[in-house]
């Protein structure tokens, strides 16, 4: 029966929340590191390392393979992004109007986003935060796409959470919904032809009632945190969203806290931390806390059982290493026995099995599987259960058989990518198959020049990873750690891979750098290099480099990825990025574009850079990965329809860029106009900006005055040195600091002739404590400010104006 919210509801309320604290608790005390069910358990507050999050951004949609976002992501650790916790979720910013409702957090597979969650939920239920809220409810979209009944939002709770079943209505409790998973929701989530509920008690497909409590149709009271992978963040309207947060997984601290927990002997977890820090894609994807439990795991056995000199440094020695490992496990747990050659007639035809479902669904995009997704493969459900580190089981039994589907996943994108890899090469080579071409070729430099040609033609390079594991399985080395299952199963015919072929295969992706292909295509294809054991076009420039050497003249388009890749590694230069310093060209400036996209200060000062350039960098500014905050682009030839293409990008609510210089760049009052409404735009952080040495005059001054007054203008610094304004232009901009004055503090207009009414002006207006305008300058004397010489030669009649004047600095001092 119903109740109105009488003592009696809310004893109900107190009893189904005790309940609710109890279930988490027991749901979420213990997690399985990497491995599940058969796993050993480890207790959360014991291993969580705190994740590094940001907030701020929009639910953009990324098209690079995830290692490449990583990678992206840890150039730049901290570029004036906001750190929060889990604990910060839902809290808004002085700035916010309204409290926020809606949160999406997003981040690669293997991040951390699930844990983060489950430790929120944790957290909650063991009284240590969030005791406003009345009530906490995960859910999976996993859970939810097996549900075809309808369900009233009320019946949907009291399904997955009964300890509620008294509660009739939430409208009088502060109740929180996590939604994990997006990127593996089935519904259609269709926002748009959907029908309205605002009835919890109404039913519907689970659809439906998403769609209407995401809207705020149903419970406008409840808060929803909604988890995905970067792909499928704009499933949810953007007007439905009131903060974005991103997990970046590890940064360096984190990683070293985890290694230091994870390792009880400390010598071998700092000796860890070492040799991930001399590795650079070892490092990268250890910001991914599932790749540092598998290196924890491949490196612990490596210091009990092998050579410590050998430490793995590629990402293929890591996952041959790592499958090695839990395939040791598997036989001496499971089997009962600790053999020499653990490679089984039955582990072999495993491997095989998961690698068969591996490669068909990586081809599809396909992460997650159903029982007859395995069957197709010929896998036994009941001997996948048992394969712990390799494959986990991620739905659990609920008593009464409340899943009827169960869903399986490898327990990381990577895992998944390496057995792909190797279901192709042992197809290859012991059954003379190549799945890479319709065409079936035998010898071994097709099979690898398809690989790469089939990887470099997919859209967003979800192959990249692939094929890096592929070629890395050709190498000798590679194939003695698995020996024992590379051994010839069939009637095939192949040979060891000769060093011949390996080097065939290196000068085709050679060949391919010098083609002009996409930078991330080039990087990649380096780091398919990189896992050849060939560091010959890195070691090239970096030698030309240290010795002060390089000569951009003579670099091919190999040379220059080369040249891009390393100053992307380095520090230094994403801090300052000169152009200069490689060559003032444009051409520099096409190969060097990823570095001023990762860079957090460009200058490209005087380069000769023309239109294509401009548009290229509106593209950059826009872009959600780029951190640029400062650009110079000072003495190039932008005009107006330079001005025109740049402003685009910085209006994006992407931009971050807060200092532009544009001084000496050929504009007038058009140029002012677009920089007028980039000024008024919402989503503009510029906080200083040069136009210096541009014929301006009164009448673009005047329609940049027009930003100025915008109360979304954020400018600090304004410096309009000698661009031919006089009385009138001036009163315009007085006239823009008198509407919105709570921002701009320094002005410059010397080589101008402002009059001297002006001046006075000005300088009345810095003793008023109400302005913000701290620094003006000026020309005292502005009748001496011309000098004409007349240069009379062969050709032409030349007039040069020369200026004579003092500068003065008026400060308001408080």
């Amino acid at each position: 029966t119903q109740f109105m919210y009488s003592e009696l509801g809310f004893n109900y309320a107190a009893v189904g929340q005790r309940k609710l604290k109890s279930k988490l608790k027991k749901n979420f005390h213990c997690v399985f590191e990497g491995i599940a069910r058969t796993g050993n358990q480890t207790c959360l507050n014991q291993i969580y390392t705190e994740l590094y999050v940001t907030a701020g951004g929009r639910a953009s949609v990324s098209d690079q393979h995830e290692f490449m976002q990583i990678e992206t992501a840890s150039r730049n650790p901290d570029k004036g992004e906001t750190k929060i916790t889990h604990e910060q979720i839902f809290e808004s910013s002085p700035e916010k109007l309204r409290p926020i409702r809606a949160v999406i957090t997003k981040g690669v597979a293997g991040i951390g986003k699930t844990v983060l969650t489950q430790k929120f939920a944790l957290d909650w239920a063991e009284d240590k935060t969030k005791q406003d809220v009345h009530f906490v409810f995960p859910f999976m979209f996993r859970e939810l796409n097996v549900l075809k009944e309808k369900f009233s939002l009320m019946g949907l709770v009291h399904h997955f959470f009964t300890e509620t079943k008294e509660i009739c209505d939430f409208e009088k409790f502060l109740v929180v919904f996590i939604f994990d998973g997006l990127d593996e929701c089935r519904l259609p989530l269709d926002f748009h032809n959907n029908e309205i509920l605002t009835d919890v008690t109404q039913s519907a497909s689970v659809d439906v009632l998403l769609t209407n409590l995401i809207r705020g149709y149903l419970l406008p009271s409840a808060r929803l945190w909604i988890t995905t992978r970067p792909a499928a963040a704009n499933q949810i309207p953007p007007e439905c969203v009131d903060m974005v947060t991103e997990v970046r997984g590890f940064a360096d601290p984190q990683k070293e806290h985890y290694f230091t927990k994870r390792i009880r002997d400390e010598k071998n977890a700092w000796r860890i931390i070492s040799h991930i820090k001399k590795t650079r894609s070892l490092h990268i994807m250890c910001h991914i806390p599932i790749f540092c439990w598998i290196t924890a795991t491949v490196l612990e056995d490596v210091f009990k059982t092998r050579d410590r000199e050998k430490l793995p440094k590629t990402l293929t020695e890591m996952y041959i290493h790592f499958l090695v490992v839990q395939t040791k496990v598997k036989s001496l747990k499971y089997d009962g026995e600790a053999r020499l050659d653990h490679w089984s007639p039955e582990n072999i035809n495993m491997i095989k099995s998961l690698g068969k479902l591996s490669f068909e669904h990586l081809q599809k995009g396909n992460l997650i599987f159903n029982k007859s997704d395995l069957e197709k493969c010929g896998i036994d459900i009941r001997a996948v259960s048992i394969s712990s580190g390799v494959f986990t089981q991620i739905f659990k039994e609920e008593k009464g058989g409340l899943y009827q589907n169960k869903v399986f996943t490898f327990v990381h994108l990577s895992v998944q990518e390496f057995l792909a890899a190797l279901y192709v090469h042992l197809m290859f080579f012991d059954s003379d198959v190549n799945l890479l071409e319709d065409e079936n070729s035998s010898e071994f430099e097709d099979f690898y020049q398809s690989a790469v040609n089939m990887t470099l033609k997919s859209p967003n390079g979800h192959l990249d990873l692939f094929l890096r594991f592929l070629l890395g399985l050709s190498l000798q080395s590679n194939q003695t750690l698995l020996q024992g299952l590379l051994r010839k199963t069939s009637v095939s015919t192949q040979t060891d891979i000769s060093p011949i072929t390996i080097e065939v295969t290196r000068k085709y992706i050679k060949k391919k750098l010098n083609e002009g292909l996409s930078v991330d295509k080039s990087i990649s294809l380096l780091y398919c290099l990189n896992e050849l054991n060939d560091h010959s076009l890195v070691k090239k420039i970096q030698e030309s480099l240290a010795f002060e050497q390089l000569s951009t003249d003579e670099l091919s388009p190999a040379d220059w990825s080369a040249l891009a890749f390393l100053l992307l590694s380095s520090e230094k230069d994403l801090d300052v990025f000169e152009l200069k310093k490689y060559s003032a060209s444009e051409e520099a400036f096409f190969r060097l574009l990823p570095v001023v996209k990762a860079a957090n200060k460009a200058l490209l000062s005087g380069c000769n850079l023309s239109e294509g350039s401009f548009e290229s960098l509106s593209s950059v500014l826009s872009s959600h990965s780029s951190v640029l905050r400062e650009l110079d682009l000072s003495n190039n030839d932008l005009k107006d329809s330079g001005v025109n293409q740049l402003s685009a990008g910085l209006k994006s609510p992407y931009c971050k860029l807060e200092i532009l210089r544009l001084s000496l760049c050929n504009l007038n009052k058009k140029s002012c106009e677009m920089l007028s409404f980039v000024l008024s735009s919402k989503s503009s952080i510029l906080r200083e900006m040069d136009l210096s040495n541009n014929d301006l005059e009164d009448v673009g001054v005047k329609l940049l005055s027009s930003g100025l007054e915008s109360p979304h203008c954020q400018l600090q610094k304004l410096r309009l040195s000698g661009c031919l304004v006089t009385e009138e232009g001036c009163r315009s901009l007085f006239s823009a600091l008198s509407s919105n004055r709570f921002h701009l503090t320094e002005l410059d207009l010397s080589y101008n002739h402002p009059g001297e009414a002006i001046v006075k002006l000005f300088s009345a207006k810095l003793q008023d404590q109400n302005w913000k305008l701290d620094v003006l300058r000026y020309q005292l004397d502005e009748f001496n400010y011309f000098y004409v010489l007349i240069l009379v030669d062969y050709y032409c009649f030349t007039v040069i104006v020369i200026s004579f004047y003092f500068v003065c600095y008026i400060t308001n001092i408080m």
